[in-house]
Parts: structure tokens; C-alpha cells; sequence
């Protein structure tokens, strides 16, 4: 048993591992009902709201978005923050919250793609980062997917979700904040010392994978540029070739265990430098009030048993 902390953050995990754990008992078989009528489909686009953007033709579209329907923010009121007094503090729901419909296909989800579906949808990502952060009063864009019940799914359909609001999320401001600490990229140290630990997992000519060493969730993976990228929306077509074909590599780990996961993508706001990576946090166990009291967590898979899980 260890406490871990985190590589620059003031974040720390119980890693304690149970005797005898192996990956195939945490297999859970989904049990959302589907509805007969999927709304993501093709011939189905009339029961979204009107479509903001496309990959492909009307009809014969390969990526496609629009606002959700039951959207968390929307672009109505002031993105200014107000306080009223010393404890409340508000503004409007101001932002825009949109689906990534990332197939057409009802049947296949993001690991069964390939590598240039798998691009397609990195290219929506861009382009909503893009013509979002242009937005009067947008901070920053939040890409983000979640797959299975366990992550906060309810439609099967594979899909990405967008939510643009006035407020850089408190993780992303505290990575910031803690890489200022130090004299470079942290970050870039990290992946050198990463690169060759018995929690690394995958690598290519741009692109490395790894366990983290204070890994919060089961079977936790992150991945880096290994050059200093602080965008998505900065990479060229070999970047998301590489990137897109690593990240099939480690869903399509997870679907051996029938995982549900949160795939973030972390990105560096305009003025700031942070170094660009998404994490894929599984969902195989269910947080308790040690957690919720702490804010520490307790993992049972040690990141260096989940790294041989994926290179195995």
C-alpha cells in the first residue's frame, strides 16, 4: 500500500492494491434500454435541433453537430459573474452545449472506427474549439465523451459532447497554476521520465501513453504530444494520424473489459502554456464517502498493473 501524489498537483491517491484482482472482474454488461427510434442516426437529423456543422455531404455525412437538446448552458444573458455578497456569486448559464454525432453507423463505437473516422472527429473537436473561443464571453471550450452508463451516457450512439462557457474549469487553472511553479514545461519532464517507467504503454513518432503515477481511477491512461503542443488546433495532419491511431489502440483495450470511461481533453487557454494531453478515466468502481470527504481517492489496480494490462 502507498499514497501517491500527483506529478505537480495537490492531489493524492490511496493506491491499495486487493489480492488476486485481475481485469476481467470488473466486466459489467450495459444495461441501457435503447430506444427504438435513435436520433443520431441518418434519415433521423430532423429530430436533433437545427445541424451547426458537418464532415461529409448532407447526405452521406461522416461527422456531424448541433446544439443538445437539453442543453446545460446557453448563449442568453450576461457571461459576467456578479456577487451579491460575500457567499453568493452567479452569473447566467452562459455558453453553448453541443453533440458530436461521430459516426453514422448506430452499431460501431469510437474504437471500432478507423484511423481516418477516428481524424474526422478530432477535426470536429477543432473546429468547435476554433469558432467557439471566438465567442464574446467564452473562457473555454470543454471536449469531452462519455461511453456506458457507468460514465454518464444515456444515448448508445457514439458521440463526443462540447460545452463552451465563461469559466476556465478549476483543473485546468490549477495545472496551469502548477506548472508556473516550475522553470519549464513540467509536463515535458514528466514524459521523459514516463517514457522508459513500467507505466508506460504506447508510443509513436509524436505521441506517448501512460498510467499516471498517482492514477485516480482503475485502469487510468493519458496522453501527451511529446513535443510542447498546447493545442489540438495546433497539430498537423501527421500529429492526428498518430494521435488517432493511439488512441484507438487503448479503447479498443478497454472494450476487451467492457469498460464505461470519460475521455477530457486538456488544452492550453490562449495566453497560457500548458501542455496539451487527454486522459481517459475508466469507470469501474464507484466513488465513496472516503472520496467525497477527502477528495483523495483509493485505487485497487496499481497504475504499474494497468500499464501491463494495456501492453499486454
Amino acid at each position: 500500500m502507498e499514497i501517491r501524489k500527483d506529478y505537480i498537483l495537490d492531489r493524492y491517491v490511496i493506491v491499495s492494491e486487493g489480492r488476486g484482482k485481475r481485469p476481467f472482474e470488473f466486466k459489467k454488461k450495459s444495461d441501457i434500454k435503447e430506444s427504438k427510434t435513435c436520433f443520431f442516426c441518418p434519415g433521423n437529423e430532423h429530430l436533433t435541433p437545427p445541424e451547426i456543422g458537418r464532415i461529409g455531404t448532407k447526405k452521406q455525412w461522416k461527422v456531424r453537430w448541433f446544439p443538445n437538446k437539453f442543453s446545460a448552458v446557453e448563449l442568453e444573458g450576461s457571461h459576467s459573474f456578479k456577487r451579491e455578497n460575500r457567499f453568493f456569486t452567479s452569473s447566467s448559464a452562459y455558453g453553448s452545449h453541443e453533440v458530436i454525432a461521430e459516426t453514422p453507423d448506430h452499431e460501431k463505437q469510437m474504437e471500432d472506427l478507423s484511423v481516418p473516422q477516428i481524424k474526422d472527429v478530432f477535426g470536429a473537436y477543432i473546429d468547435r474549439i476554433q469558432k467557439l473561443s471566438k465567442v464574446k464571453g467564452i473562457r473555454y471550450v470543454c471536449i469531452f465523451k462519455n461511453h456506458g452508463k457507468q460514465a454518464g451516457t444515456s444515448l448508445i450512439h457514439s458521440h463526443s459532447q462540447v460545452i463552451a462557457y465563461n469559466r476556465i474549469p478549476k483543473l485546468v487553472k490549477e495545472k496551469i497554476k502548477a506548472s508556473k511553479k516550475y522553470s519549464r514545461c513540467p509536463y515535458c519532464s514528466i514524459i521523459k521520465k514516463e517514457k522508459n517507467s513500467k507505466r508506460a504503454c504506447f508510443e509513436n513518432d509524436s505521441f506517448i501513453s501512460f498510467t499516471p503515477y498517482a492514477s485516480r481511477y482503475h485502469y487510468e491512461i493519458w496522453i501527451f504530444p511529446k513535443k510542447h503542443i498546447k493545442n489540438i488546433t495546433k497539430m498537423d495532419n501527421k500529429h492526428l494520424t498518430d494521435l488517432a491511431r493511439m488512441l484507438k489502440k487503448i479503447l479498443q483495450k478497454l472494450k476487451t473489459i467492457d469498460a464505461a470511461y470519460n475521455l477530457e481533453l486538456f488544452y492550453s487557454p490562449e495566453k497560457e502554456n500548458m501542455h496539451f494531453h487527454i486522459e481517459i478515466t475508466p469507470k469501474l468502481a464507484i466513488l465513496g464517502g472516503f472520496e467525497a470527504l477527502s477528495d483523495d481517492t483509493i485505487n485497487s489496480i496499481s497504475p504499474e498493473k494497468a500499464a501491463e494490462f494495456y501492453r499486454e
